[in-house]
């Protein structure tokens, strides 16, 4: 099986260790993120995975090389000038084999306690029931960034709630796309802006809902509880994510 990473972010709120790595390649318990990814991926019995890479790629060339000593195949498709994530996985099809149905795909600075078992399951059970299903998304609750404050009807406050759920599902950036997608994403711009609407008007694709750890590494913050759930799981070796 094949998996498409896109690993070309440039991560400014991760400034300064994005000054000489992609976002993806930053360390979480002493490993790249990257790294993590792959082996989450092997989990789906995933062979090879193409990089879908563009700022600073040849650090993530120089860390995976061929792939061998990760136990995985490993491709890198380069955006020469910025095609957007949509355009990026578009071109990044044309490194999967045609006998190849199904591709798992992933923004590369995930980070989730979700089996990706759950993900395929939930695809093969749709396509199933509907042959032209085309892509399910694993969607994670929207959690408040702030404390919420519960009112009385007289005006009491009766309660706080840090990291509330709010009742909203969110794009967690992990999907399984049948291969046929590729006619379907832009050759330029945005899959979740362009691509999505019109695959979920056409009732082509589907949810799957998660409430395992997940975490998009965009900040410092975002970057010390991914470490924290890494060391706890016992998947982290090495120095910590750097504090901020």
């Amino acid at each position: 099986m094949y998996a498409l990473v896109l690993a070309g972010g440039k991560g400014e709120r991760l400034r300064p260790l994005t000054d000489t790595l992609p976002k993806p390649m930053v360390p979480l318990g002493g490993k790249p993120i990257l790294e993590h990814q792959v082996e989450w991926l092997k989990q789906a019995g995933v062979t090879d995975v193409v990089f879908l890479v563009g700022y600073l790629w040849q650090t993530v060339q120089d860390h995976f090389q061929d792939g061998r000593r990760f136990g995985i195949c490993a491709h890198y498709n380069v955006e020469e000038s910025p095609l957007g994530r949509g355009g990026a996985i578009r071109q990044g099809m044309s490194l999967v084999p045609e006998d190849e149905e199904s591709v798992l795909v992933l923004n590369g600075d995930i980070i989730t306690a979700e089996p990706p078992a759950t993900v395929l399951g939930h695809y093969q059970r749709k396509k199933v029931a509907r042959a032209d299903h085309l892509a399910t998304i694993m969607v994670v609750p929207m959690v408040s960034p702030y404390g919420l404050v519960a009112i009385g009807p007289q005006d009491e406050v009766v309660s706080f709630r840090e990291k509330a759920e709010l009742p909203y599902w969110i794009n967690a950036g992990i999907y399984l796309f049948d291969r046929q997608i590729a006619t379907e994403l832009p050759e330029t711009g945005d899959h979740e802006t362009e691509t999505f609407p019109r695959l979920a008007r056409a009732g082509r694709m589907s949810a799957v809902r998660s409430r395992a750890f997940w975490r998009s590494v965009d900040s410092f913050k975002d970057l010390r509880e991914a470490e924290e759930h890494i060391t706890a799981s016992g998947r982290g070796q090495g120095r910590p994510a750097p504090r901020h």
